[in-house]
């Protein structure tokens, strides 16, 4: 089977055949990893490019890693220490790097639209690794993934999403992938921090109080305050959010059942979730990190057009 794209700019333009192949591609890769030899030569001979314009640990880490593990040729290209920072064009910039013959390109911008403008432009395969509050694909299908190993599906799962809504491109990644797996979505927050027809527009639920969306969901995948893309005052402080929004050990004790939270990262501790929350049994943030690099494995692979098994 073949993805029905050739590259992964968001969620939105992927199918449920799509996502079920990636994760399932996923699941053999995850295998890969759990071997004392984590190595496979599936992308022998490609040249995969990670271009970061904007700041990243995890999810840059999680590609390199992934690349490695398949055996790819890889470039890291960070805009702050290159030819970008003298004023040279996005176009350019990669038309520069294409012409060292590069097969793939992993993508990160403060822009939205930043790689969808690629991709019109160059014939390698982009993947978007986040585009400014627009999509952040890859994140959406590590938590997918991660939610479907740990209850077993997500057709019918309940899952909350409480924090940033406004300005989180994984919140509205994992809201199409959510919808379109078949999963009941309820968005949490204070009302300046969700979108005013986030409703209509995507098909999801609206909460303003947290135990009550606590006590309805199965999974809770909290975001966290973004405050370096905020350019107002939206609440009143950070102690004020997490007394309002934050979970707390006692606040989960209170529900009389147990759910399962994650977190993309970096998690604000004391703010959107305290540590004994984070720390808990009932956490799943590491097992994220861990799939992630089977996730980008999988896409890698499948965008790659290589048939042979990993």
């Amino acid at each position: 089977m073949q993805l029905s794209t050739k590259h992964l700019l968001g969620i939105k333009n992927l199918s449920s055949q799509d996502i079920s192949l990636i994760l399932s591609t996923a699941e053999q890769f995850k295998e890969v990893l759990q071997r004392p030899v984590k190595k496979v030569p599936s992308l022998r001979e490609v040249t995969i490019v990670n271009l970061f314009y904007e700041n990243s640990t995890r999810t840059r880490i999680s590609f390199e890693l992934a690349e490695k593990r398949l055996s790819a040729d890889t470039i890291n290209f960070a805009a702050s220490s290159s030819s970008a920072a003298k004023g040279e064009t996005l176009l350019d910039t990669v038309n520069n790097i294409l012409s060292m013959k590069v097969d793939m390109v992993v993508m990160r911008h403060s822009a939205s639209g930043a790689p969808h403008f690629l991709a019109q432009h160059i014939p390698a395969a982009i993947i978007n690794a986040g585009d400014g509050i627009n999509e952040h694909p890859t994140q959406a299908l590590l938590d997918a993934f991660s939610i479907q190993e740990k209850t077993g599906s997500l057709s019918g799962r309940k899952v909350a999403i409480i924090g940033d809504i406004m300005h989180s491109r994984v919140a509205q990644s994992n809201i199409y992938l959510l919808k379109k797996m078949g999963a009941e979505v309820v968005v949490c927050g204070p009302p300046t921090l969700i979108p005013k027809h986030i409703a209509s527009a995507l098909g999801v639920s609206v909460s303003y109080n947290i135990k009550e969306t606590l006590a309805w969901c199965d999974v809770a995948n909290v975001l966290r305050i973004q405050l370096e893309r905020q350019n107002q005052v939206l609440f009143s402080s950070l102690r004020e959010y997490n007394i309002a929004y934050g979970i707390s050990r006692q606040l989960l004790d209170s529900l009389h059942k147990e759910i399962v939270i994650m977190h993309p990262g970096p998690i604000n501790r004391g703010v959107e979730l305290n540590s004994d929350v984070a720390d808990s049994k009932q956490s799943i943030i590491l097992q994220q990190v861990e799939n992630g690099v089977a996730v980008r494995m999988a896409v890698l692979y499948l965008l790659s057009g290589r048939t042979a098994q990993a």
